[in-house]
């Protein structure tokens, strides 16, 4: 079985209007973007069955306080035996602990946060205290790290940044997504390896050296580690082809690709 522990999925109405977007963004900062899905529930349903993936992980971004309550309800109507959709909420809103304690109510496994559509530091106050609430209730939380391809600099969620919060959560149900910090690599070794924080292989297998990908998570470990494509930013097959060629063991890769997700899920 294996499980895809990052992906996006828009309400068909305005995935179009989503994907030309998100498109047009990574146009903006001379970046090549291409979708590999059309940003629908079915679309990934589709990349699902041709990959041999079981189960997909939906991870929604509030990009404005507003957006929060339909954003939640829609993930909550996703939810069926292949997906699992996590929740989200913006760092703006005073009520964030009321969202999240409605969440964990809900039965939602997670939050979604992104520091570059969002723009906020992973380090800041309010940033802390989410993360603290969210530990509280045991609700995981999927933080894009690192460079993000659509978006100018400054970079909001470096690896030392992402560092610095776990002198106040224990990391535990802190996942880093692109390995804990798209194109920051380098940085990761040196300030998020070893530590408690999760990390997922979303979308970088295109752009990561082999030998960088296997060190981190071996250095790291294997069960700390989550597979994960970013869909519809990387194809779901060729992802998991990327993973197998590191000739990572078996027990490597059931944990990456099933037995870590499974676990955190509470599957």
């Amino acid at each position: 079985m294996i499980i895809d522990f990052h992906t996006h999925v828009f309400p068909e109405k305005v995935a179009p209007r989503a994907l030309e977007r998100l498109l047009g963004g990574i146009a903006s900062q001379n970046r090549k973007g291409e979708a590999f899905t059309d940003l629908t529930l079915a679309g990934l349903r589709s990349s699902m069955q041709q990959s041999g993936v079981a189960l997909s992980v939906v991870l929604p971004i509030a990009t404005k306080p507003s957006q929060t309550a339909s954003i939640n309800d829609f993930a909550q109507s996703i939810w069926a035996d292949d997906i699992i959709s996590f929740g989200s909420l913006h760092p703006e809103q005073e009520d964030y602990a009321a969202v999240l304690e409605d969440l964990s109510r809900r039965g939602f496994k997670g939050i979604k946060l992104h520091p570059e559509f969002q723009q906020f530091y992973i380090d800041s106050p309010r940033s802390i205290q989410i993360l603290k609430k969210a530990e509280a209730l045991d609700l995981l939380v999927v933080v894009h790290a690192g460079v993000d391809v659509g978006m100018p600099p400054p970079v909001h969620c470096t690896p030392e940044r992402l560092a610095h919060v776990l002198q106040e959560v224990s990391g535990e149900k802190l996942v880093a997504a692109h390995l804990g910090g798209f194109e920051m690599w380098d940085e990761v070794e040196k300030h998020i390896v070893g530590t408690p924080i999760l990390l997922d292989t979303a979308v970088i297998g295109p752009v990561i050296a082999a030998e960088q990908y296997k060190r981190i998570i071996q250095a790291h470990g294997a069960d700390k580690v989550l597979f994960a494509t970013d869909s519809p930013w990387e194809e779901q097959s060729e992802a998991l082809q990327t993973l197998r060629s590191l000739g990572l063991s078996e027990k490597e890769w059931q944990l990456i690709t099933y037995q870590n997700a499974a676990r955190l899920l509470g599957l």
